[in-house]
């Protein structure tokens, strides 16, 4: 691409482009495929984020391709209250892979399928109560918006009557600890439940959860917690919602990463991986949570529910799982990802802590080890630089949440493709920190040479 094109691109988008949320990135995307997108210019950006944490399968899977392919020449689009094969299969398929929720409603959006919780969660109790964590994100449509906590929250006017929040656990910072300075996370909890208590006018319908919060740091549930909070919900005659939309399809290591704790939630939705890219999301719930909406006239009627396209590729997604042992893969790579990740934590002071698990993990950047104090401008500046050399890691790019790097490349990844990328960024944390050693000794100098 010529400079007067790329310039007249930059222009047009500065005309036209809504800005939705931080910068856009300085590359003209072409295409993509695999672990990669490919500039304007052809050249080739290893993608550590697949794409926005959704194509779990890489960019452009043949077995995707294929399946959409096929299915535009069927039927894509139906009117809302038709049903099609897929759209049956894939609620069959996924009350498969989670026993005891085997009621499942077809939607396209994350932040859609929690709206539909919160509002099944709310007319099943006749309660209206939502409570979240205080690092959360769950979308930015009303119900779910109220839910967020990590950004978007000022200038937008009251929120939903009834969202209250508590503390997420944070391992790296810790509010409460034990007697070795680890999280107290049962303190912590009962700590809460008793500002929840206290705040509650008696009308608490459900919590809302996300077993790694991402946009909030990449902070990781403890063992134990899910079930500790499940039973807390269970008390006051709450609905535990669990929000998986990225760590959801094989991404943790478990196909589901509430897995882990064997702690299966009152409603589960899923988005961003179940579609690999496309708009799908899904509400899953017991049966007899599902009778009880209905009996209540339960309403969630949109333009898009149980589309035919969508739900066809979920089903693909949900067999290449399957057959490439997917979940196997997440575990297997994302230690040998952890592990690259840990060594450059041993070389490089500035790198406070790696965690997570499978093939999403965070690695946060911090002014200093005693302190733990983030650095946002050294984070933001390490992933620009990173960018530069032809890796895409997204670093949370809301004010003042620019330390936490989010690492979830596609399950597809090849362990040369971690290894470039591992080296990419340590060859950017190195770069950088020398960079801002330089300007601070020049500082130095100045301020010096002033006095």
């Amino acid at each position: 691409m010529s400079k007067n094109q790329e310039a007249a691109f930059w222009a047009k988008a500065r005309s036209h482009m809504v800005r939705y949320g931080g910068a856009f990135d300085p590359a003209i995307i072409e295409r993509a495929e695999g672990s990669f997108v490919y500039d304007a210019d052809g050249k080739a950006i290893l993608d550590f984020t697949s794409g926005q944490m959704s194509a779990v399968l890489g960019h452009s899977h043949p077995r995707v391709v294929e399946t959409v392919q096929r299915q535009m020449g069927q039927v894509a689009h139906l009117f809302s209250g038709m049903l099609s094969r897929p759209v049956v299969d894939l609620a069959e398929k996924l009350a498969g892979l989670v026993p005891g929720l085997d009621r499942v409603l077809l939607l396209s959006t994350g932040a859609e399928s929690n709206e539909a919780a919160i509002r099944m969660a709310k007319l099943v109790t006749g309660k209206h109560e939502i409570v979240a964590f205080s690092k959360s994100w769950h979308g930015m449509t009303g119900a779910a918006a109220a839910a967020t906590y990590s950004a978007g929250r000022k200038g937008y006017g009251p929120t939903m009557p009834g969202s209250m929040t508590i503390p997420a656990p944070n391992s790296y910072r810790p509010r409460f600890k034990n007697l070795d300075g680890t999280l107290d996370w049962q303190t912590e909890l009962d700590d809460s439940f008793a500002l929840i208590d206290a705040q509650s006018t008696g009308s608490l319908a459900a919590f809302i959860a996300e077993p790694i919060l991402s946009s909030g740091g990449m902070l990781e549930l403890p063992a134990g917690y899910l079930k500790a909070l499940k039973e807390k919900c269970h008390e006051r005659g709450m609905l535990l919602i669990l929000d998986e939309a990225q760590t959801g399809v094989a991404r943790t290591g478990n196909m589901f990463a509430f897995q882990r704790d064997a702690v299966t939630p009152d409603i589960l939705t899923l988005s961003k991986t179940i579609g690999a890219g496309l708009p799908l999301a899904a509400v899953m719930t017991t049966t007899e949570i599902e009778q009880a909406a209905h009996e209540r006239g339960y309403l969630f009627y949109t333009t898009h529910v149980s589309d035919p396209l969508p739900a066809a590729v979920g089903l693909t997604v949900l067999e290449v799982v399957e057959q490439e042992k997917l979940v196997e893969r997440s575990r297997h790579l994302g230690k040998r990802l952890f592990d690259g990740l840990l060594d450059l934590k041993q070389r490089h002071e500035c790198v406070g802590d790696v965690r997570g698990r499978g093939l999403f993990i965070g690695l946060e950047i911090v002014k200093s080890r005693s302190t733990r104090e983030p650095d946002h401008e050294l984070g933001a500046s390490i992933a620009r630089e990173a960018f530069r050399r032809g890796l895409n890691m997204n670093i949370v790019k809301l004010p003042g949440m620019g330390g936490v790097f989010r690492i979830a490349p596609p399950l597809t990844i090849s362990e040369a493709e971690i290894d470039q990328g591992l080296e990419i960024i340590g060859e950017s944390i190195a770069h950088e920190t020398m960079r801002v050693g330089k300007l601070t000794r020049a500082h130095s100098d100045l301020a010096g040479a002033a006095k």
